[in-house]
């Protein structure tokens, strides 16, 4: 009777627990059962989460009872949103100083209706439709490479097995029904290397051309087209009378060697070992080839009988030639001795022996030269950085062997040339990119030396533009250990970054160590700025020593005020940081400093009158250019003028005398008329008045 009461008592406790913990469950299967999504709202389910155990129990009953389902909860949340977290740092957080140079990147606006979803009546026949007609490979792309690979392999089935077929009768009969489906799914892929080709894009003005018009006509109109559908031609039907045993039908599959060749050239240009890769594609041609005429001297010689005489392949009735493996390899071996033109090999018989012999060595000699030719220029240009380093390693030797230089110089020399050959840094960057815009330049360079240059202080707060500049300007130098870089009290020219390698700032007697510089720091700006109020001017201000092999990238003071005249902002912070540098040295005059800035100014109006100078001068110039132009012109119009009123004076007289002349033979036809003024003599007057107009004068 007594444990009633008790039960009585535990029994509403019992209930609120198991409803307790049947929320706890419901709850948790609902957020579990959530689909992770970009937009949700961390804090909030986090909530949510802790709000399963508010009342904070103890660590000991954290997995036990009411909190051990909402503990578990929030681990797994917990985890889920950092995985999450992690996962979009990487995909949507690239490198902040790789972002400010490039600028943002050119993106794809979505589609506000989605290609996956079906339409209002559910169909989604009509979506694949559009995206097959939306549908346009660019040539560029990796999808098209990969592509051009499975063309080619299946372009290489049929180079070397369908004429092994043709001539190995055992090799075609003992498989047949592999060879079929191998066929026709290499005829499989050439139909759909057709349908890609429809689908190709190609450049005009700059941009991929996606009419499919246009692509379909472009491509019909090349002698490719021709040549695919020639081997696509359904000459298999030809099986119906001949039999299936007859490959040679296929023979036009052979015609699409375009699209090999095609992913042979894309792969030397996309392959960091062109050299290797153009000698293996060597090897595989002549491999072809030598396999090629095997077949042929095999079809030869069961054409004109097996052991007929000692030149043909031996009577396949004997045991030791009856194997198909055995033929090959004789065949093949007889033909590479041929072609190869070593001989050894037995004389032929029968004229038609004979021309094949004289065509296989005809060929081993063009194969030969190749052979030497491309193996020779290969082996050059594989060879061609070291023997032009080795050339500048021996002409510098010959020139201190000359001069007499002491052995301790040489040997340093000599281990400098060490040092950048083993470390491969004797390749000239600024010439192996000179072909390249300025852009891809700077960006080739930003990524090569992206760790250096993000350590750089003045690199990570300037503008892309002062980026791009600085990083063209560039010079890689290395030291030698012990070199000095600079020393105290030298004129600065130039100011310096290290890419690798440890610096010393030391005393005048080189061995007391007053700071070390690491990668990423940079010196000798103070030099080339010229601060005002500097005590020591443009010289340096410390010694610095290289303790090992030091890579630095060098900045010459013309090149960095050049680049900084468009971007004063830069400058300033340059010229603040030096400052900084100068007044803990105690080497800052503050009075001199506010005295320097109205000589600066003064100079900086000089330098402009000069440039204004220089500006009215070419001006100048060019008046007095037009104006002197003018002036020939001018009188080269005058002299025209001249002489067109001369010849018109002319034309005048010439007139005038012939009216005359004219009136004189009336005159004498006529007799003397009587005038009204009583001289009859009047016309022989202005006769002779006439003749002699000259006379007057």
């Amino acid at each position: 009777m007594t444990g009633h009461p008790a039960e009585r008592e535990r029994s509403p406790h019992n209930l609120s627990v198991k409803t307790t913990l049947e929320e706890e469950i419901d709850r948790a299967e609902s957020i579990l059962s959530r689909v992770p999504s970009v937009c949700d709202d961390t804090s909030s389910e986090l909530q949510r989460v802790a709000a399963l155990d508010p009342h904070g129990r103890n660590s000991r009953n954290s997995f036990q009872r009411t909190g051990a389902i909402s503990r578990l909860v929030s681990l797994v949340v917990r985890l889920r949103e950092w995985a999450h977290r992690s996962l979009l740092e990487e995909e949507e957080r690239p490198d902040s100083f790789l972002e400010r140079f490039r600028g943002p990147e050119l993106r794809i606006a979505p589609s506000r209706t989605s290609n996956t979803q079906p339409d209002a009546n559910g169909n989604t026949k009509g979506i694949f439709r559009k995206k097959w007609e939306l549908f346009v490979v660019s040539p560029a792309d990796n999808a098209y490479y990969r592509w051009l690979f499975v063309i080619a392999t299946a372009v290489l089935y049929n180079w070397f097995l369908v004429v092994a077929r043709a001539c190995f009768d055992k090799l075609q009969v003992g498989n047949y029904i592999c060879w079929l489906v191998l066929d026709y799914m290499s005829d499989f892929v050439y139909i759909m290397d057709t349908c890609v080709r429809l689908r190709t894009g190609f450049l005009e003005q700059g941009l991929l051309v996606k009419d499919h018009v246009k692509l379909r006509d472009s491509y019909i109109r090349t002698l490719q087209f021709k040549l695919d559908v020639l081997s696509i031609l359904p000459t298999d039907l030809a099986y119906i009378s001949t039999g299936i045993h007859t490959p040679q039908l296929r023979f036009n599959r052979l015609l699409r060697f375009p699209r090999m060749f095609e992913f042979f050239d894309r792969t030397e240009t996309r392959t960091n070992y062109p050299n290797i890769f153009r000698i293996g594609n060597l090897v595989l041609y002549i491999l072809v080839i030598i396999h090629w005429n095997a077949c042929i001297y095999y079809a030869i010689s069961k054409s004109l009988g097996f052991g007929s005489d000692t030149w043909v392949f031996p009577n396949i009735s004997k045991p030791e030639y009856s194997s198909l493996t055995r033929s090959y390899v004789y065949c093949l071996y007889w033909s590479t001795l041929t072609l190869t033109t070593i001989g050894e090999m037995p004389a032929p018989v029968r004229d038609e022996e004979y021309l094949f012999v004289v065509f296989d060595f005809l060929v081993g000699v063009l194969i030969f030269a190749t052979i030497v030719g491309n193996v020779g220029s290969m082996i050059a240009n594989m060879n061609a950085t070291r023997a032009e380093f080795q050339a500048r390693i021996d002409a510098i030797k010959h020139y201190m062997h000359f001069r007499k230089v002491s052995k301790e110089l040489e040997t340093r020399v000599i281990k400098w040339f060490d040092y950048l050959w083993t470390n491969k840094k004797a390749v000239d960057e600024q010439e192996v990119l000179k072909n390249l815009p300025n852009k891809l330049r700077a960006e080739i360079a930003i990524n090569v030396h992206l760790e250096t240059l993000k350590k750089v202080r003045i690199f990570q707060d300037c503008e892309a533009g002062l980026l791009v500049e600085l990083v063209l300007k560039l010079r890689p130098q290395v030291f030698s250990p012990g070199d000095y870089i600079c020393r105290k009290g030298d004129i600065g020219k130039e100011m310096y970054i290290i890419k690798e390698g440890k610096l010393a700032v030391v005393a005048d007697d080189g061995v007391t160590q007053y700071a070390l510089l690491t990668a990423g720091s940079c010196f000798g700006e103070i030099s080339i700025l010229n601060i005002k109020g500097s005590k020591m001017g443009n010289r340096r201000t410390a010694n610095i020593r290289s303790l090992g092999y030091s890579d630095l990238f060098c900045l010459s003071k013309d090149d960095l005020m050049e680049a900084v005249t468009e971007y004063p902002d830069a400058k300033t912070v340059l010229e603040e940081r030096g400052r900084e540098i100068l007044m803990k040295e105690g080497l800052l005059d503050e009075n001199a400093e506010s005295c320097g800035l109205q000589k600066e100014d003064t100079e900086e109006k000089v330098e402009r009158l000069e440039s204004s100078l220089d500006t009215l001068q070419t001006r100048f110039a060019r008046l007095l250019s037009e104006y002197t132009h003018t002036q020939l012109r001018l009188k080269q119009r005058i002299t025209l003028l001249e002489r067109q009123l001369n010849q018109t004076d002319c034309g005048a007289d010439a007139s005038d005398d012939n009216d005359a002349d004219a009136e004189i033979v009336n005159d004498t036809n006529c007799g003397p008329v009587a005038r009204t003024d009583g001289s009859p003599h009047r016309n022989s007057v202005q006769k002779e008045e006439r003749q002699s107009p000259t006379s007057k004068h």
